[in-house]
């Protein structure tokens, strides 16, 4: 696949949601504050960012690299973490609580393939290479129920396009929601995705989780609730 820099007049997708929720605690502050800044991740001002260049902390350089979208409290993020310790994982999440959520993870695991985006997502992978994760992750993210405001839900045609750039032939994106709308809004845009495949060939592909999968919090307080959450998976076409 051909290596394209993204448009200098690229429009800014923008942000909606909360950026910080209860008052955090001295250990957490201090992780935000001595923790975060080695483990942060910002695009560059120009060119692109080779994902495989930012974990040091792995022998040999990670034999993967995945990106999570959203990570929420961590939970995923980080047990992927523990369980793949050859295999670099970005998270982005701009919700501080969530952040300080995963570094106690990070620190107290002593996770050395975690690397963390606190802001908007996009401009990361608009300065991305192509070709260059092995899997994106989107699990649970916001539903913006209200029909204005649907147009805030991070799926769209042009973040499908740019995750579809980012991942190899045979890469994976999973998306995971307990609101069926959005599960059909998402089934909608990847099918006008060239480039993308849904995997599933029977029902338990999308109603049961995916192999390895830990759960989450916000899961567990949606099957509480009586919604049952749906488990999609494309494949980057060559």
């Amino acid at each position: 696949m051909t290596e394209t820099s993204p448009p200098a007049d690229a429009p800014e997708r923008a942000f909606f949601g909360r950026r910080k929720g209860k008052r955090l605690r001295g250990l957490q502050e201090q992780r935000l504050a001595e923790l975060l800044p080695r483990l942060r991740v910002a695009p560059p001002a120009e060119g692109r960012l080779d994902p495989a260049t930012l974990f040091p902390g792995i022998a040999d350089g990670p034999s993967e690299v995945w990106l999570e979208i959203g990570f929420g409290g961590g939970e995923h993020l980080a047990a992927q973490a523990e369980a793949h310790s050859d295999i670099g994982i970005v998270g982005a999440e701009p919700f501080v609580n969530g952040v300080a959520k995963l570094l106690r993870a990070v620190d107290e695991r002593g996770l050395r393939n975690v690397r963390i985006r606190d802001e908007d997502v996009s401009p990361l992978l608009a300065a991305l290479p192509d070709a260059c994760l092995a899997r994106v992750y989107l699990l649970y993210p916001d539903p913006w129920p209200k029909r204005r405001q649907r147009k805030r839900r991070f799926v769209s045609d042009e973040s499908l396009a740019e995750i579809a750039r980012v991942l190899r032939p045979g890469g994976l994106f999973r998306f995971a929601s307990d609101i069926d709308d959005y599960v059909g809004w998402t089934l909608v845009r990847t099918a006008r995705c060239p480039a993308l495949r849904w995997t599933a060939r029977k029902a338990a592909d999308w109603t049961q989780p995916y192999s390895g999968w830990p759960g989450t919090r916000y899961e567990a307080k949606a099957i509480v609730a009586g919604r049952r959450p749906t488990y999609l998976e494309f494949e980057r076409i060559a």
